[in-house]
């Protein structure tokens, strides 16, 4: 990562990436100081002094700004970190846990003082990407209906009908569906297709020439829809999560 690039990341080189999307690198600045927000993802992180789990997230989390911290990290698909860390994602969730919490002392603080002496965050991410491929083999195998939502509910526009589709598509019940969705990704299909949409609305908007067009395209039912949900889960308003996005801040 260039010291003049804040964030950068990159595939997995050698962890499945069926189960990771991606590795990556931060250095936060006094101009950029950035600002995480929901996802779906549940990512493993280390701050230059320590080593937790992101769980995810339901709302911004402001990253701070210290001369000289740098963050590395890898990202987990939505309901497969589950597997390789060994708890439900319901109970990581809006919170930063230990590492050690979850795999041990000794196999953190080993992974820990590998990353401390690592030359630069991007050969940090990069230990984590190793680390994760060699714990591949022993990791519990993600849920295949809740792999069948997270799917279901990227392509689903309409966002009255999304988990009604879901539950008749997968033949799955919807309490049972929020069981094994909460376990797997850390909340229920409702609030993971309010995410994923979302998403969908950032990916989007650079392509958008207004934000009514955005909200229509991103499967809101209309621009104040997309407006309450930027509110919720950005704490921003669309015009100014958007406004380096491209014509969609119009």
């Amino acid at each position: 990562m260039s010291a003049r690039r804040t964030y950068a990341e990159w595939p997995a080189r050698r962890a499945p990436a069926d189960s990771v999307a991606c590795v990556w690198a931060a250095r936060p600045t006094a101009a950029s100081p950035g600002l995480v927000l929901p996802d779906a993802c549940i990512d493993v992180i280390w701050d230059g002094a320590d080593l937790f789990v992101a769980g995810p997230d339901t709302g911004p989390v402001p990253v701070p700004h210290q001369n000289g911290l740098i963050f590395a990290g890898v990202r987990f698909r939505p309901g497969r970190a589950p597997g390789f860390l060994g708890v439900p994602a319901s109970e990581m969730l809006d919170r930063r846990v230990p590492l050690a919490e979850l795999w041990g002392r000794p196999d953190a603080a080993r992974l820990a003082d590998e990353l401390a002496a690592a030359p630069s965050p991007a050969a940090a991410a990069l230990l984590h990407d190793d680390t994760i491929a060699a714990r591949a083999g022993n990791a519990r195998p993600a849920d295949p209906v809740v792999d069948g939502l997270v799917e279901l509910l990227r392509r689903e526009r309409d966002s009255r009908r999304a988990v009604g589709v879901a539950s008749e598509e997968l033949a799955v019940g919807e309490r049972r569906l929020l069981r094994r969705c909460s376990a797997a990704v850390g909340y229920g299909p409702k609030t993971l297709d309010r995410v994923l949409r979302f998403q969908r609305a950032i990916r989007l908007a650079p392509r958008c020439d207004s934000l009514g067009l955005l909200a229509a395209v991103a499967g809101y039912a209309d621009q104040a829809h997309l407006t309450r949900e930027c509110r919720r889960l950005a704490g921003r308003t669309p015009s100014d999560l958007f406004k380096t996005a491209g014509p969609a801040a119009a």
